[in-house]
């Protein structure tokens, strides 16, 4: 009888546990916060020290805030594995940063651009929010690793 990965595999967490994953999660969002800011040309040490004290309190803040509940619902149907927990990730980070780079999907009022400028500026987003997505899906599934344990 084959059994589906769901049945075989079950995760389980603990509070303390997601305390230390939003603390993981938080650190690494820092980091690549320093990593821009070393890519941007910043060197001075006090700049890179509150890029990562800022960059570490936003991200938790942002994971907290925005894929708190949806996870709390991935969890209570039973999808905890590491693929669910990447998809969640790059979902929310291109949604959001898609969203910073197009002033909210149009929404708010933008400077006068002609068409084509319009076009490059969302091609521009989507390729840039791809790459946050790929490094949002890197830090969940790092607080995945954290928060959860295997139960056989």
């Amino acid at each position: 009888m084959l059994r589906n990965v769901a049945q075989r595999r079950r995760y389980e967490t603990t509070l303390d546990r997601v305390g230390l994953a939003i603390g993981a999660g938080g650190l690494m969002g820092g980091a690549i916060a320093v990593l821009l800011m070393l890519f941007g040309g910043a060197l001075a040490i006090g700049t890179l020290v509150m890029a990562l004290l800022i960059g570490s309190l936003l991200t938790a803040l942002a994971v907290t805030a925005l894929a708190a509940f949806p996870w709390m619902l991935l969890h209570a149907s039973g999808r905890r594995g590491p693929v669910s927990a990447a998809l969640l990730g790059a979902a929310i980070g291109f949604v959001v940063f898609l969203g910073g780079q197009t002033w909210i999907y149009g929404l708010v009022e933008m400077p006068a651009m002609d068409a084509r400028t319009l076009l490059f500026r969302w091609a521009s987003g989507i390729a840039t929010s791809l790459v946050m997505a790929a490094m949002s899906a890197g830090i969940a599934v790092v607080m995945w690793r954290v928060a959860y344990r295997r139960v056989d």
